[in-house]
């Protein structure tokens, strides 16, 4: 029951600190993902139901007051819709760029430790080289994950709000 966690710590160990900080954006992106999907599967049908129903409700819909609540509740479903994102990506980025922090650090350690031996023994090096590309792997594939689903978050939001365009429409 415990080997899979004894596993993880030993990746850990041997990727660096750096993978803690990963591991938490990590955890920090997958949840915002979560949320996302969960609002468009819930809370977003509802709105656009409302929105839907709230246009239809209207007699007139063709005057300039009649198109400016058509923009507004266009902009209130994208606006639904768009939130997070932003910060989605920039969660992705950074996966990128701890991974990359990673890759400096283990470096480092690569290079302090052929300062204090005075030589290039490759056993002592090793552990620094580990250290370098070990969370630069854990930052791409992170960074990966996150993209993929990201792009298509982006997707979606851009055809769902000409979905909602369409469906108000202004006879």
């Amino acid at each position: 029951m415990l080997e899979p966690w004894y596993a993880v710590e030993s990746f850990i160990e041997r990727g660096g600190q750096v993978l803690y900080l990963i591991a938490i954006v990590l955890v920090m992106m997958w949840t915002l993902i979560i949320e996302r999907y969960w609002y468009i599967r819930t809370e977003h049908r509802n709105l656009v139901q409302r929105v839907v129903d709230e246009w239809q409700a209207r007699a007139e819909r063709r005057n300039w007051y009649a198109k400016q609540i058509r923009t507004q509740l266009i902009s209130d479903v994208s606006s639904g819709l768009n939130r997070g994102l932003g910060l989605l990506q920039t969660l992705v980025g950074i996966c990128s760029l701890l991974g990359l922090l990673g890759t400096v650090t283990g470096m480092i350690t690569v290079f302090d430790t052929m300062a204090i031996t005075g030589s290039s023994n490759a056993r002592l090096m090793a552990e620094g080289v580990s250290k370098a590309t070990i969370p630069t792997m854990a930052g791409m594939v992170a960074a990966i994950s996150g993209l993929y689903l990201t792009v298509r978050l982006q997707n979606y939001v851009r055809r769902e709000t000409e979905r909602v365009e369409d469906l108000l429409t202004q006879e």
